[in-house]
């Protein structure tokens, strides 16, 4: 995936900085979500190129989940042994498919946000109604042989659309479309929905005291901070492997908010707690 230039996160950090802050919360929160675009080599072989283009540029759908599939097991090692918890947006393929990144999840010593990423990986502003219906229904049928009920949703692509059929199938929030000047420090009610909206694409380069100081302000005016990314973002090259740059891209910063949240500034929220605890008390204030 393309990465953020010095210069974007140089605006990404001033535009947080001069725009007024939407949304309050008790404390700062850092939430991350983490697209699985396809999670198995399997699936590509399933499905026998004919959903590459929906899922990169150039690469195969086989590629991709070679890559996360050798990926995946290290950011839950990461996750967990710094006992964060995050939003894995799962593709519903996956639930086809055994000793998938579902089962990892499940067996995880820290509760993960298991939410859905599509089923096929298709964009949704493409997909009829009845399409995207049928999609929503795969995912339902195939997350329930697992007992888990996703309540978060990040579209494909990032493409929003047929939010009323997320209501319908349970889903209470979702990943709204980003990038420089829309990416935001806050999260927004649509209609039923709350739009846990995205703040920074964290890919494999970045300035490490940019991000402290996005931290620093979601502290300071206790509003959410919103990062995401793909396992691919993180695979292993003849240079680094994938868990010298799992630690060399996340952890300075998920040290650095650790260290917020002991100063009892800063919480570590998932899609689906965030929106959990904003709805409970928006309930509240009524």
């Amino acid at each position: 995936m393309e990465t953020l230039s010095i210069p974007s996160q140089f605006l990404h950090l001033v535009d947080f900085l001069i725009r007024r802050p939407i949304t309050q919360l008790e404390k700062g929160a850092l939430i991350t979500s983490i697209d699985v675009d396809v999670g198995s080599s399997s699936i590509g072989d399933m499905n026998k190129g004919k959903n590459d283009i929906n899922v990169h540029e150039y690469l195969s759908e086989n590629r991709i989940g070679e890559i996360e599939e050798k990926t995946i097991p290290f950011l839950i090692e990461f996750f967990n042994c710094l006992e964060i918890p995050v939003t894995f947006a799962v593709r519903g393929q996956l639930t086809e498919i055994e000793g998938s990144v579902l089962e990892l999840l499940l067996e995880s010593s820290v509760k993960h946000d298991i939410g859905a990423h599509g089923y096929y990986h298709k964009v949704f502003t493409s997909l009829s109604t009845l399409e995207a219906k049928h999609e929503l229904e795969l995912i339902s049928s195939g997350m329930k042989k697992f007992n888990v009920t996703p309540k978060s949703f990040v579209f494909p692509r990032n493409k929003v659309a047929h939010l009323s059929l997320l209501k319908e199938f349970g889903y209470e929030c979702y990943r709204g479309e980003g990038g420089l000047g829309k990416d935001e420090l806050s999260l927004k009610k649509q209609g039923r929905l709350y739009d846990i909206r995205p703040s920074f694409y964290l890919g494999v380069t970045y300035n490490p005291l940019f991000l402290s100081k996005i931290v620093d302000i979601s502290a300071k005016n206790r509003v959410p901070f919103h990062l995401w990314f793909h396992p691919s973002d993180l695979y292993e090259t003849r240079r680094e492997s994938a868990r010298g740059r799992i630690d060399r891209v996340l952890l300075p910063i998920y040290k650095y908010a650790k260290n917020k949240e002991k100063e009892g500034e800063l919480n570590f929220e998932t899609m689906h707690s965030i929106s959990d605890k904003t709805s409970a008390a928006d309930s509240q204030r009524r």
